[in-house]
């Protein structure tokens, strides 16, 4: 079965390619969110195995919003992107607790269901 992604983004055109992208790759993207609020509370209900999150938000932004949903009790692998290559320090993804920082520009050719499905 494949693992149910939910995309966390505030650029509907970005959530629509990432969601191709993500369907492409065998994902099952079970819902779209455009702000850290509704993200949580789309995760809390949905419980997905995995999130795609952008680093850059309306109500939240860099790794903090990742740490609290890399924590959630089920554990989704939460995969942060962003339209800025260096939005985020590599040491800062270590710490958070997310697999990945993945720049926006490279998501098409990142292996996306080896880093979104659980090993």
């Amino acid at each position: 079965m494949a693992a149910s992604v939910l995309i966390i983004d505030d650029d509907p055109v970005f959530r629509g390619l990432a969601e191709r992208l993500l369907v492409a790759a065998g994902l099952n993207v079970v819902s779209q969110a455009d702000s850290v609020g509704a993200g949580m509370s789309a995760a809390r209900e949905l419980e997905p195995d995995a999130i795609l999150l952008d680093v850059m938000l309306p109500d939240g932004s860099g790794v903090t919003p990742a740490r609290a949903f890399a924590a959630l009790p089920w554990r989704p692998r939460v995969l942060l992107t962003s339209s800025s290559p260096d939005a985020v320090a590599q040491e800062e993804v270590e710490a958070s607790g997310v697999i990945a920082f993945v720049w926006k520009n490279e998501l098409v050719d990142a292996p996306l269901r080896r880093l979104l499905e659980n090993p």
